[in-house]
């Protein structure tokens, strides 16, 4: 009965060993940094690297992108309050009986010189020419 005992004991020593022996080849193509899962996670580390870098480069750029449209939008704000003033200015210009603003002067023999060489078929100029002042402004 004891060696029969033994013999089980052995049997039984043997087969953990070679369980041993398969489960650590396993184990070493598991962390195989080629081809196992220890290759994956050493490419989606280096993917985890090169994906911050590119966050951060994105997040500067559209830091500068803000700033820059921050000021784009204050001075076409400014612009817009200029446009304003001078719509609401142009409303004190008296009109003519056709209610545009009235000519004086040279703009006045401008446009009927204009009118009379290039009329359109309805009587009125196709092309009119301003004058500038001093300032820049139409007159």
């Amino acid at each position: 009965m004891e060696l029969v005992a033994d013999f089980l004991l052995v049997a039984g020593a043997l087969g953990a060993g070679f369980f041993c022996y398969i489960l650590a080849r396993r184990l070493n193509r598991f962390n195989d940094l080629e081809k196992g899962v220890g290759g994956a996670v050493a490419l989606l580390s280096a993917q985890v690297d090169d994906l911050t870098k590119t966050l951060v480069a994105a997040r500067e750029t559209s830091d500068g992108s803000n700033v820059a449209l921050d000021d784009l939008t204050g001075r076409a704000e400014a612009v817009a309050q200029r446009l304003e003033l001078m719509m609401a200015s142009m409303h004190d210009i008296p009109s003519d009986s056709r209610g545009a603003p009235a000519q004086t002067g040279a703009a006045q023999n401008t446009a009927q010189a204009t009118a009379q060489n290039t009329a359109q078929p309805n009587g009125g100029p196709m092309f009119v020419r301003h004058e500038r002042g001093n300032d820049g402004v139409h007159q």
